[in-house]
């Protein structure tokens, strides 16, 4: 598709569309994000919503996904940490527990209502101690990271299993994208 945009400066989504083997352009919206600590859903909502109107407003006859993706622990919303210390805090907390990762994705073509949907996936961590994460980061920089992980690189050694979309652990679940490009 020659004029979709994906509004999104995370290399793991254009990954996903790459494996899709979709074209697509890279327009990285420049918005200010919102959390809501005890509201997931409406924080990968909102900010997604934010993104792809960014774009729409600059690139008004473009069809356009954007997406947000945060990891909730028992109910409380957890994005992407501010330090290797804040990285470490979370992946201490998440080791051994269920946990959810939420990802809205907002999409849109023209002459079309926009449209958002949030895909859920269910995540059991493994017990990990202290050396356990520090080796998980030496392999893998936490920091751009909802929750400091990345189901894709290294995942295994952090994920015991999940249920979901493994995509949407990533930040764009595939089977989202592809009902809505059908669609088109």
């Amino acid at each position: 598709m020659e004029n979709l945009i994906l509004a999104s400066a995370s290399p793991r989504r254009a990954k996903i569309l790459e494996m899709m083997g979709i074209k697509f352009n890279i327009v990285i919206p420049e918005v200010e994000e919102v959390m809501f600590l005890t509201d997931s859903k409406r924080t990968v909502s909102v900010n997604a919503e934010l993104k792809l109107e960014w774009c729409r407003k600059r690139n008004p006859n473009s069809v356009i996904i954007a997406a947000d993706t945060v990891v909730d622990l028992a109910g409380c919303c957890i994005t992407k940490p501010e330090s290797m210390d804040a990285a470490f805090a979370m992946i201490a907390e998440l080791a051994g527990r269920e946990h959810r990762v939420y990802t809205g994705v907002a999409m849109w073509q023209p002459g079309e209502k926009l449209k958002i949907v949030i895909d859920e996936t269910i995540i059991q961590f493994k017990l990990l101690d202290e050396v356990g994460i520090k080796e998980y980061f030496k392999l893998v920089d936490p920091l751009d990271k909802a929750g400091a992980y990345d189901a894709d690189q290294y995942g295994d050694l952090l994920i015991e299993s999940y249920d979901g979309s493994h995509t949407n652990i990533m930040g764009l679940p595939e089977e989202v994208v592809a009902k809505f490009l059908r669609n088109i």
